[in-house]
C-alpha cells in the first residue's frame, strides 16, 4: 500500500521532468494546501539576488569595473534546449538537425601545440630541476630511463584543442546531458560579464570546487555554446588506455602522467612540478584559458593556482583573471563523484542513462572575474602567522586563558612542503590564502536546489517524519531565509511541483507512510548510513548559508549547558542572560573547528565571531538585554590577560580612559514559541560535524604510533562507525 501510494505521488513529475508543474493538483494527498503556498518565487522583491561579486576587500579595483550587472535582467538559458531559433535557418529539416547546425556555427578558438614541447624542455626551470635531481655524471644523455621519464612528462605538453573534435564532442554532450538532466541553467547576465572580461586581454582561469567528473565538461560546454574560449582542463585522473588519453588530450584535457595513480603521487616526482609549471606558463602566454578544480575537503588543486601565480612572477603574462564557478546539482551523478575515467565508467554511465528515471537539473553560476595580481598585491588575503589548532584551544581549555584563541589557525596542510618544494614560504602562504578564498567564493556562488531544502528539513528539523503540508510550509520559510542572505536558488514555480520534484529525486533515501484518517503522506529519511550520507551531502550547502547562525546557536547551547551543569542538572533554562564577551569567545573557539571554505582568509576569526553574534540578533534568536552595572552577573566575569583598548585615530588624544573596559552588552533568548525550535535546528547543522570531531579525538588514544595516513583514516572511520552504532543502540533503548 505504501509503495502504491508513493508511485501515485511521483507519477506527475516523471511524466514531465522538465517542468515542476504537476498535471493533476489533486494528487490524492487527502489535504489541500492553501493557495498562498502554491508559489515559490526564487527572489525577494523585483530582482534575483546578485551573486558572484568579487571581494570588496581583496579586489576593490576589479569590483569597481562593474563587469557583473543585474540590470537589465537577461534571465536564464537552458543549455540543452536547442531549437531552430539558435541557428540562422528555418524549416522542417532545420528543426531536426538544429543541434548539429548550432554546434557547427559556434566559434572555436584554435589552440595548436606548435613547438610548446621544445619551449618547455628548454626552459630554465626544467634544466635546473634536471641538474638538482641527478649528479653531473648521470645526465639525460647517458641515462635512458631519465629520457623516457622526461619524455612521458613532456608528452603532456602536447595537449591541444582540435576544433573539429571539439564540435563533435560538444554535440554529443548536448545530447547526453539532455538525457541526464531535465535542464542545465546558466545565467545570461553572468555570461555577458564574461564577455566583458575577455576584453581586458588577460587569460581567464576558471576555478570550481570538485564535486563530480562532469564539472569541467559542463563548464567547457557552456563556454563553447556562448562563443567563449574553451579552456584547457586540469583533470587529475589516471587513464590507462592510450587511445582514450590521446582522445582527451585533443580536447585540451591535461591528465596525470602515465604510471601515477593519484595527484599526490605525481606531485612527489621531482621533475613533474617544474615541467607543469613551465607548461602552465606557456599556455597562459599563448592566451589560453584554464579550468582548475580544487578539493573542498583537502585543498587538492591549489598547486595549479601557484603555477598560475608563478607565470605572473616570471613575467610571462602581465596579469590573469580568476573566475570562480559554482555548480549546483539537484542530484549528483552517481558514477561521476570521483575523478576517474575509463571504459567501464563509460559503460556504467550508459546503462544508467538507459534505465531512465527521474532527472534533476543543474545550475551553473560564473562569478565576476577579478585580477589575480591585484589580490596578491593588496595584502588583505593572508594566512601567515597561523598557529596549530592545539596551541589555540588547549590553553583556553586547560588554563582558562583566552588570549591564544584570537590568533589565526594554521592551514599549511592545504599545500604541504612536499608539493612544489621550489616555492618560497611567502608564495606558499599566498597560494594557500588564494585557495581558501576561491573555495569560499565558489561555494557562496552556488545556488540552493530544491533537494537541498528538503534534505535539510528532513535531517535537521523533522528527523522522525513530517507531513507533506508541514514540509511545504517549512520550505516556504527556509526559502525566504535563503533569499534574505543574498543566495540564489535553482528552481521556481509551483510549490507542489517543487516538493514533488525533490521527493522524486530523493525517493531511494526516504520512507513514506499514509497518516490516518486523511491519508496525507508522512515522509522521513531512511535510517541506514548510506541514505543519511547522501541526504547530508545535499544539505551541505545550506550549512555554508547558515554558518554564522549555526556557530552562534552552538555557542549559545554550550553556554546553556554550562548553566545547567552549574545548577546541578535538570532541564535547560532558556531565561538566562548571556554575556557578549563569553558568547564571542565561545563562537571564536567553534570558528577554529570549522573546515576550510567557511571563512574567507581576508576576515579574521575574531571578526567572524563578532559577525556570528550580530547574526543571532538579526535572525531573532537573541535580543539585547540591559544589565545594571551594580548587579553582579557571573556571565560577565573578566578574563585574565585580556584587555580591551579603545582605538583612536589621533594618537595625541590618547589618555588613561582608553584602557577602560567598554560597557558590556548582554543578550537573552527571545521568547517566541519558535525560538527553541529554531535554536535546535541551527545547532543541528553543525552537531554532526562536532560530534564526529569529538569521537575522532577520543579514538586518537587507541591509534598506534607511528601510523600511515591511510591506516589512520581507516581506523578512524571504523571507530566512528562503531561509536555511532553504540550511540544509536543506547538512545534506542532509552526511547
Amino acid at each position: 500500500m505504501v509503495g502504491q501510494k508513493f508511485i501515485r505521488i511521483m507519477d506527475p513529475v516523471s511524466e514531465n521532468p522538465s517542468s515542476f508543474q504537476p498535471k493533476c493538483l489533486g494528487l490524492s494527498w487527502g489535504v489541500k494546501i492553501k493557495r498562498k503556498l502554491k508559489s515559490a518565487a526564487p527572489f525577494l522583491g523585483r530582482f534575483r539576488p546578485l551573486v558572484g561579486q568579487c571581494c570588496h576587500q581583496c579586489t576593490p579595483e576589479s569590483l569597481g569595473l562593474k563587469l557583473l550587472r543585474n540590470t537589465p535582467p537577461l534571465g536564464f538559458q537552458n543549455l540543452t534546449s536547442v531549437s531552430e531559433t539558435h541557428t540562422g535557418y528555418r524549416g522542417w529539416l532545420v528543426r531536426r538537425v538544429c543541434c548539429l547546425l548550432f554546434v557547427w556555427g559556434c566559434e572555436v578558438h584554435p589552440s595548436p601545440a606548435g613547438d610548446r614541447r621544445h619551449r618547455v624542455h628548454g626552459s630554465e626551470r626544467v634544466r635546473q630541476a634536471l641538474v638538482a635531481a641527478y649528479s653531473p655524471d648521470e645526465t639525460e644523455l647517458v641515462m635512458p630511463e631519465v629520457r623516457d621519464h622526461l619524455g612521458r612528462l613532456l608528452a603532456l605538453t602536447q595537449t591541444f584543442i582540435s576544433p573539429y573534435l571539439l564540435r563533435l564532442v560538444s554535440w554529443m554532450l548536448l545530447k547526453v546531458f539532455s538525457l541526464m538532466f531535465c535542464s542545465v541553467q546558466v545565467n545570461r547576465n553572468q555570461l555577458a560579464a564574461l564577455h566583458r572580461a575577455t576584453q581586458l586581454k588577460s587569460p581567464l582561469v576558471y576555478v570550481c570546487v570538485r564535486q563530480s567528473g562532469i564539472d569541467h565538461a559542463l563548464i567547457c560546454l557552456t563556454l563553447f555554446c556562448h562563443n567563449l574560449r574553451v579552456p584547457y582542463t586540469i583533470y587529475p585522473a589516471h587513464v590507462r588506455q592510450s587511445w582514450l588519453r590521446s582522445f582527451l588530450q585533443r580536447l585540451g584535457v591535461v591528465l596525470l602522467p602515465e604510471g601515477s595513480e593519484s595527484e599526490r603521487d605525481a606531485e612527489m616526482d621531482s621533475l613533474y612540478s617544474p615541467v607543469m609549471t613551465s607548461f602552465t606558463g606557456e599556455l597562459l602566454r599563448e592566451g589560453a584559458s584554464l579550468s582548475v578544480g580544487i578539493c573542498g575537503s583537502r585543498g587538492h588543486g591549489g598547486q595549479w593556482l601557484a603555477r598560475v601565480h608563478q607565470a605572473i612572477s616570471d613575467g610571462l603574462v602581465p596579469d590573469v583573471s580568476i573566475v570562480p564557478v559554482g555548480i549546483s546539482y539537484d542530484c549528483l551523478p552517481r558514477y561521476f563523484t570521483r575523478p576517474q575515467a575509463g571504459v567501464m565508467s563509460a559503460l556504467r554511465f550508459a546503462v544508467s542513462l538507459l534505465k531512465g528515471g527521474h532527472r534533476g537539473s543543474v545550475r551553473i553560476h560564473f562569478a565576476q572575474a577579478f585580477s589575480l595580481k591585484e589580490m596578491c598585491q593588496s595584502g588583505k588575503c593572508r594566512v601567515d602567522g597561523g598557529r596549530p589548532l592545539q596551541d589555540l584551544l588547549l590553553t583556553a581549555i586547560l588554563q582558562d586563558r583566552m588570549d591564544s584563541i584570537f590568533r589565526q589557525k594554521d592551514v599549511s596542510w592545504l599545500l604541504p612542503p612536499a608539493v612544489m618544494p621550489e616555492l618560497c614560504p611567502a608564495d606558499r602562504q599566498q597560494t594557500i590564502a588564494l585557495t581558501l578564498h576561491l573555495m569560499y567564493s565558489s561555494t557562496t556562488t552556488m545556488a540552493v536546489m530544491s533537494t537541498s531544502l528538503v534534505s535539510c528539513l528532513l535531517l535537521h528539523k523533522h528527523r522522525k517524519g513530517v507531513r507533506v503540508s508541514v514540509l511545504c510550509r517549512d520550505i516556504c520559510w527556509l526559502l525566504e531565509e535563503v533569499l534574505f542572505r543574498n543566495i540564489d536558488v535553482g528552481y521556481g514555480g509551483s510549490l507542489v511541483g517543487l516538493v514533488l520534484h525533490a521527493l522524486s529525486l530523493l525517493r531511494p533515501y526516504l520512507l513514506l507512510a499514509a497518516a490516518p484518517p486523511t491519508g496525507e503522506p508522512i515522509i522521513a529519511p531512511r535510517p541506514d548510513p548510506d541514505s543519511l550520507l547522501i541526504l547530508s551531502q545535499h544539505c551541505d550547502l545550506l550549512t555554508h548559508v547558515f554558518i554564522h547562525e549555526a556557530v552562534g546557536a552552538c555557542a549559545v547551547s554550550a553556554m546553556l549547558s554550562e548553566v545547567v551543569g552549574c545548577g546541578g542538572g535538570g532541564d535547560p533554562e532558556f531565561d538566562v542572560v548571556l554575556g557578549q564577551e563569553e558568547l564571542t569567545e565561545k563562537s571564536l573557539q567553534l570558528t577554529h573547528l570549522l573546515s576550510p571554505g567557511f571563512v574567507p582568509p581576508c576576515q579574521t576569526a575574531h571578526g567572524f565571531a563578532l559577525d556570528v553574534v550580530d547574526s543571532m540578533v538579526r535572525c531573532g534568536v537573541l535580543v539585547m538585554e540591559e544589565v545594571q552595572k551594580d548587579t553582579p552577573v557571573c556571565d560577565f566575569m573578566k578574563k585574565q590577560g585580556v584587555l580591551s583598548w579603545a582605538v583612536s585615530d589621533n594618537p595625541d588624544q590618547s589618555s588613561d580612559s582608553d584602557c577602560e573596559e567598554p560597557d558590556a552588552r548582554s543578550y537573552k533568548l527571545s521568547q517566541p514559541s519558535q525560538c527553541p525550535e529554531l535554536l535546535f535546528f541551527l545547532c543541528s547543522l553543525l552537531s554532526v560535524r562536532l560530534r564526529a570531531l569529538c569521537w575522532a579525538l577520543e579514538s586518537l588514544h587507541y591509534l598506534p604510533s607511528p601510523v600511515t595516513e591511510r591506516d589512520c583514516l581507516s581506523q578512524l572511520h571504523t571507530h566512528l562507525k562503531n561509536r555511532a552504532q553504540l550511540e544509536k543502540a543506547h538512545y534506542g533503548t532509552l526511547s
